[in-house]
């Protein structure tokens, strides 16, 4: 079993995966009989552009909508210098 995370899916199943997230969920999802993923947003089948999907909804067995929570280490976080 695979639980994977992706960025956002079609009511299919079919999942776009953001930054890092694209190194191993796809071929994770690919390899194991039952895949569950976690994602961002839900959006109508038809409305993501097939050129653009990076896992098929055929890997998908179950799909949730996680809770939202701070991505801190998405930041960008930088001190002021010191006086010299």
């Amino acid at each position: 079993m695979a639980v994977i995370k992706g960025w956002k899916a079609d009511e299919s199943g079919n999942l776009i995966f953001r930054k890092t997230a694209r190194n191993f969920n796809q071929p994770m999802a690919t390899a194991a009989k039952i895949c569950v993923a976690e994602v961002e947003e839900v959006v109508p089948t038809g409305s993501l552009d097939p050129d653009a999907i990076h896992l098929p909804g055929i890997y998908v067995k179950r799909m949730i909508v996680g809770a939202p929570y701070d991505k801190k280490i998405e930041f960008r976080t930088v001190r002021q210098r010191e006086a010299a």
